[in-house]
């Protein structure tokens, strides 16, 4: 099943969305229903909440159909605007059918992550500029967690040598389980395209001495201005 249906990075310089998600959406899921086929929906697999999302409420009515047709749903942030939607969150955590192997082992419709790259609040208005803060994604985890959610925290992407440290890394699990995160999550970078890009962009005005190290690591790419070349 398709779920990107939702696209953002709050680390690109634009971003799009599927203007007709809630068919697609409406279609698939009365498909999957009648099958009893009760997969984990996921919003999104980059961001659900992206800022236009306050005016045209389009994760909202996705969630809305995902309670109609009764599916559980993993809500991947980094967003505070997921606080809005809690109420839709509670009835599909009461409602799921969940699908047979997990009834037992998770027993809920709902699992809500949230997503940081490190806690340090300098690195993040560089690396995350257009996300809420680390300690904004924080207190919204413990929000959900007080409501009565099963929460977590994605260290994902850690940043090869600014926040993949032992003692950076100890730190961000000891603040998730200290904001009541139920579990943490840690994946690496990846880079690739327009992002690789504009992630080397970055690196080069902040911090160019890492440069060489990412080079041998991710490679290189063509860079617009023409002092970089690879692939």
């Amino acid at each position: 099943m398709e779920n990107s249906l939702v696209f953002l990075s709050f680390f690109a310089d634009s971003l799009s969305a599927k203007a007709n998600a809630p068919e697609l959406l409406e279609k698939e899921l009365s498909i999957r229903a009648r099958k009893r086929e009760y997969g984990i929906m996921c919003i999104a697999s980059q961001e659900g909440y992206i800022p236009i999302e306050k005016e045209v409420k389009m994760t909202r009515r996705l969630l809305e159909i995902i309670l109609r047709y009764r599916f559980p749903v993993h809500n991947g942030t980094k967003s505070t605007l997921i606080l809005r939607d809690l109420d839709l969150l509670k009835e599909i955590d009461r409602s799921a059918i969940l699908p047979e192997d997990l009834r037992q082992k998770l027993g809920r419709g709902v699992i809500i992550s949230f997503s940081f790259s490190t806690l340090d609040e300098g690195l993040a208005k560089i690396f995350e500029t257009k996300a809420p803060t680390p300690r904004e994604r924080l207190e919204t985890m413990r929000e959900c967690k007080r409501e009565g959610f099963l929460v977590g925290a994605n260290l994902i992407p850690v940043l090869p040598f600014l926040s993949d440290s032992d003692e950076r890394l100890e730190e961000m699990i000891k603040a998730a389980k200290g904001y009541g995160a139920d579990f943490v999550l840690v994946g690496s970078l990846t880079l690739y395209g327009e992002g690789k890009e504009l992630f080397y962009r970055m690196l080069e005005r902040h911090f160019p001495e890492f440069v060489p190290r990412y080079k041998s690591l991710f490679g290189i790419f063509l860079h617009h201005q023409g002092n970089i070349k690879g692939n």
